[in-house]
């Protein structure tokens, strides 16, 4: 109990022992700390003080980090290689050679004659020497003759080895020097020491030379339009390049106060030639105020500039050789018609007939040669292969130049000389010939009265129509295979009853279908003639035959009639020598 007792009493008074085993007392800066040990030193652990160092001295410590100022590019070591503390409130534990000092490894290195001035001319005392002032402003404003006007970067002209020598790039300004300007004297801009209260503008200078020039103030005071900094006296300016009017003829020697009587900028002269040439205008303003459409610079008299094809009327053909004259009756030019008709009517050899848009035919290359030029196709009658052909011409259907729109649109009116039908298939040409070729082709028979099918298709239209008379061919059968009627006639004209025109050696006729008398037995392979003996009747498929057996088997008949002429009671149609018994069945 006594030994918890006894720790404990020892525990308490610790920190007055540490302050009895403390070496001496530390300097004014850390006396707030003096009885606390733990915020300079870790117990045990000397190279951690360190970083109790820099917990404090916090710009020391970015110095380090950032590799800048003199704590930042010495090599590492402990703090306390340099500082050491517990030598009493005044001592000073950051004291060095001020002569040994090397600046350079601060931010800020002496140069010119920074190196020969006192330290304490920048670093003052009781501020920390990091705390010095780097900008030439901080140091040198008793010195800014310029009283600020030009800034505070006063590095931009002068050095550290003169302050007096200024050295200054001017073409870093709004006023680059060029020309003259690069030898003028300072002093001869500048009249103060404020800089820039210097004028930048030509005339702020060189009024005086405006006066002697003798433009006084008339041509504005851009004076580097026309002069420049190499010489004044010479004019620079190039009215071509300078200016949107190049001067061309006798422009180019006209003087500038010729056209320029007044202000030049506060007067904006006009830059058509009507402004200065109305008084030359015989036109009386009819042709507008272009006047460089036509006349030129070089001789206000020579219109040989004009572009008619600019206007509304291009001149082709012919009219570009015609002299002016001949259209333009007086110098109100627009007065001149532009219809051909106004000068054209006494050559209209249509009597007006076809209006008077003459263009449509004729052009100005050859007033006489139209083909070619008149778009027929815009007429009721559009021309179309044959009748488009070059060979072809206009008076082969337009008989009379007076009458061009009386010519009948139909096909007869023209070809009626070519139709070998002799009228007899009407006069719609067009239903069978075309404007390629007046040869028809291919007629399609099924239009007409008689639609070609089987061998007729393919039979040439000269075996059934001998002249071009075609109506005149017969439709009917017999009229063309009369010379292949091998029946001579015993079944009348009416070929197809039993044939097709599929081929004439085949035929088919179904006697028990179509007739009364149906064939049956023996009667199927009799062949039609033993029974069909004599010429059909005119209109008529046959000539009558009877439908009993009597009256083709009389000659067969050995009973001479004795059992009368129902034959079919006791023979059959299978064999007529065999009969029938009483019951009706063949013996």
């Amino acid at each position: 109990m006594a030994c918890l007792i006894g720790l404990a009493a020892l525990t308490a008074g610790a920190q007055g022992i540490e302050s009895v085993m403390s070496p001496g007392k530390v300097i004014q800066g850390h006396a707030k700390f003096e009885d606390d040990c733990k915020q300079c030193h870790v117990k045990f652990d000397r190279k951690a003080q360190d970083g109790l160092c820099t917990d404090c001295h916090k710009d020391i410590s970015a110095d380090v980090r950032a590799l800048s100022g003199m704590h930042g590019r010495l090599k590492p070591q402990a703090c306390r290689s340099c500082h050491s503390d517990h030598k009493g409130r005044g001592a000073r534990v950051a004291e060095f050679d001020k002569k040994q000092f090397d600046h350079t490894q601060t931010d800020f290195v002496l140069r010119g004659k920074h190196p020969k001035v006192e330290c304490d001319k920048c670093h003052v005392s009781g501020k920390k020497y990091s705390e010095a002032p780097q900008t030439c402003n901080a140091c040198h404003k008793k010195d800014d003759v310029h009283k600020g006007s030009l800034g505070a970067k006063c590095a931009d002209c002068h050095n550290e080895t003169n302050w007096k020598e200024a050295r200054f790039d001017h073409d870093t300004t709004r006023f680059p020097l060029t020309g003259k300007h690069i030898d003028t004297k300072c002093a001869d801009c500048h009249k103060s020491s404020n800089y820039k209260e210097a004028p930048r503008s030509c005339i702020g200078c060189h009024k005086k030379n405006d006066d002697q020039k003798g433009h006084k103030g008339q041509f504005g005071e851009k004076c580097d339009s026309c002069h420049g900094t190499k010489q004044w006296k010479s004019s620079s300016f190039n009215h071509d390049t300078d200016t949107k009017y190049l001067l061309k003829g006798k422009h180019r020697s006209t003087a500038c106060t010729d056209c320029h009587t007044s202000h030049l900028y506060r007067i904006k002269l006009s830059q058509d030639c009507y402004a200065c040439h109305k008084k030359d205008d015989k036109h009386k303003e009819t042709l507008g105020k272009d006047c460089g459409s036509c006349h030129t610079e070089r001789n206000w008299k020579e219109p040989g500039k004009f572009d008619h094809d600019a206007t509304s009327f291009p001149l082709l053909g012919q009219h570009a050789k015609t002299d002016c004259k001949d259209c333009h009756k007086s110098v109100l030019f627009k007065e001149a018609p532009k219809e051909c008709y106004a000068c054209h009517k006494k050559d209209d050899k249509h009597a007006g007939n076809l209006s008077e848009k003459c263009a449509d035919c004729h052009s100005e290359r050859d007033w006489k040669t139209t083909k070619g030029r008149f778009d027929h196709d815009k007429t009721k009658f559009k021309l179309r292969n044959a009748h488009a052909e070059a060979s072809l011409k206009c008076n082969a259907c337009h008989k009379d130049l007076t009458q061009f729109r009386n010519t009948p649109l139909d096909c007869f009116s023209c070809h009626k000389k070519d139709d070998k039908h002799e009228g007899q298939e009407g006069t719609k040409c067009e239903s069978c010939h075309s404007d390629k070729s007046w040869k028809v082709a291919r007629f399609d028979h099924s239009v007409s009265r008689f639609p070609l099918t089987g061998r007729h298709i393919a039979t040439p239209c000269k075996d059934c129509h001998e002249t071009a008379r075609y109506k005149d061919a017969p439709r009917d059968c017999f009229s063309c295979h009369k010379k292949v009627d091998k029946h001579k006639q015993k079944f009348g004209m009416n070929c197809e009853t039993c044939h097709s025109t599929r081929a004439w050696p085949l035929w088919d006729f179904d006697h028990t279908n179509r007739t009364k008398y149906r064939l049956d037995g023996a009667h199927r392979t009799v062949a039609c003639e033993s029974c069909h003996t004599q010429v059909a009747p005119k209109g008529k498929a046959t000539a009558f035959v009877g439908s009993t057996c009597i009256a083709c088997h009389r000659n067969d008949d050995v009973h001479d009639g004795q059992f009368g002429m129902r034959c079919e009671q006791c023979h059959v149609t299978d064999n007529w020598k065999k009969f029938k018994n009483r019951a009706g069945s063949a013996l």
